[in-house]
């Protein structure tokens, strides 16, 4: 497993510190936060208090949540962040985490389509409409990411005990499937920075602002679009982890996620929303992010009982 050990702020006062000892605080979270932190995104936190952060990278949010439930009797860090509602009710279960947890962002897994494939032909608007798309969309496999896990989750809603029929039915019109979101994204797609040749593919709402921002050559339009029904609401949530010996430091830095200065570099560093309302969101996300009117969610309890059966379910369909 990847394993990344990222020093956010070298140099720390101790201000706003019980102790004259300076504190340092560990935040396990998934590659993908981690991936995006460099020395700006706790030193407002670190001047104010003292506390510098450390953040450790450990693969996906299941492999996380996993490592910390294993570790729990010695765990690796003071403060879990990143654990979504898949994987909640197996966290809490474990019995990992110090007090509640608190969400910190959201986002919605929806269907993205490229633009100019559907300039003769109506784009697909329901999830009906993607049973009479042949080979035209790629899917990430649930078991092994986690927006294939929120597209599942979806259908599951949506369909009932009906599910089974529905991707059996997408399976023989050649849905293809992808281990994970950069090789569905990035590989298989054809809208925007993919490479491929599918012109649908289940990505996230904020997926056409992130193309307009990192367009090169500059682009005033995203290339792509999202289909709002069918979409999965994921939500984050940080939380301080059992046996920490910095549970005051760890509620600060909890705290301090939760604030408007830091709420507001969520959204393009991250590329989901702040769940501040308080806090602003850039007009590249207004202006070209559809909002789902009424994204699945699902109780993180159901999840947990049937996962692993329906995954089971799921892996039968396609051999």
């Amino acid at each position: 497993m990847k394993r990344l050990m990222l020093l956010v702020v070298l140099a720390a006062t101790t201000l706003g510190c019980e102790s004259d000892e300076p504190v340092t605080l560990t935040l396990i979270s998934h590659d993908s936060f981690a991936d995006a932190v460099d020395e700006s995104t706790f030193a407002s936190f670190t001047a104010e208090t003292g506390v510098t952060v450390e953040v450790l990278a450990a693969g996906d949010a299941g492999a996380m949540v996993n490592q910390a439930i294993l570790t729990k009797d010695n765990p690796l860090a003071d403060v879990l962040f990143g654990v979504d509602d898949t994987f909640l009710q197996r966290a809490i279960e474990a019995e990992i985490f110090e007090g509640q947890v608190s969400a910190i962002d959201y986002g919605d897994v929806c269907i993205n389509y490229d633009l100019e494939a559907f300039t003769s032909a109506p784009p697909p608007a329901t999830l009906d409409d993607l049973t009479n798309l042949a080979d035209q969309l790629v899917v990430e496999d649930p078991s092994l990411s986690s927006p294939g896990l929120a597209f599942l989750l979806s259908t599951i809603d949506r369909y009932g005990d009906g599910w089974v029929d529905y991707w059996t039915t997408l399976r023989d019109n050649g849905v293809l499937v992808a281990p994970g979101w950069s090789e569905a994204y990035y590989g298989e797609f054809s809208g925007g920075a993919g490479e491929g040749d599918r012109p649908i593919v289940v990505s996230y709402a904020s997926s056409p602002p992130a193309e307009v921002i990192f367009a090169d050559p500059p682009v005033d339009e995203p290339p792509t679009a999202v289909m709002t029904d069918g979409c999965y609401r994921q939500t984050e949530f940080a939380g301080i982890l059992s046996g920490t010996e910095h549970s005051v430091e760890a509620g600060q830095l909890i705290d301090f996620m939760l604030s408007i200065p830091f709420q507001e570099t969520i959204p393009l560093t991250w590329f989901v929303y702040p769940v501040n309302e308080g806090a602003e969101l850039p007009e590249v996300f207004i202006e070209n992010t559809s909002v789902p009117s009424d994204p699945v969610q699902m109780d993180p309890a159901t999840i947990d009982e049937n996962r692993e059966q329906w995954l089971e379910e799921w892996s039968d369909i396609f051999g």
